[in-house]
């Protein structure tokens, strides 16, 4: 019976993880659960300045919910990937621009927010970084949208 019980986990969790690896905007949002979790397990908030101590783990949640973004961008907008070189974020505003304007906006505010400020400023404003986890959300949700037009 115990062994019947191990197995049956088992395979949910195979299930699970197989349903997150073939639907990217499960998989941005994992991104977004992992980054909040790494803030809060290892961030060091202060209370007294409403801020993050460690500008390291900012810097990953920050990086790590601009992956997320791009995984659901990805998903929308395949063939920017494929293109020649490396995608840079001015390929996602043009395509952005071409299939729905809102998305221009999550795309801009997004990146600047938890890519630039949070990934390679590291800032540790919480307000900051409340407005990172709340633009990705918006953005991965904005591309769900799209993704299911397809």
């Amino acid at each position: 019976m115990k062994n019947l019980l191990n197995l049956q986990k088992t395979k949910n969790k195979k299930t699970m993880a197989t349903a997150v690896k073939t639907n990217p905007i499960e998989e941005a949002k994992r991104y977004v659960a992992n980054a909040k979790k790494l803030l809060q397990e290892n961030g060091k908030y202060d209370r007294s300045v409403d801020s993050y101590q460690d500008s390291k783990y900012v810097k990953m949640a920050g990086n790590t919910l601009w992956s997320g973004c791009l995984v659901a961008l990805n998903a929308v907008f395949p063939d920017i990937v494929k293109g020649k070189g490396r995608p840079s974020i001015e390929k996602y505003k043009e395509a952005a621009v071409k299939r729905d304007r809102k998305l221009l906006s999550y795309v801009s505010n997004a990146y600047s927010v938890t890519h630039l400020y949070m990934g390679y400023d590291g800032i540790g404003s919480k307000s900051i970084s409340d407005n990172g986890f709340k633009l990705s959300n918006l953005l991965i949700d904005r591309c769900a949208i799209l993704y299911r037009k397809k």
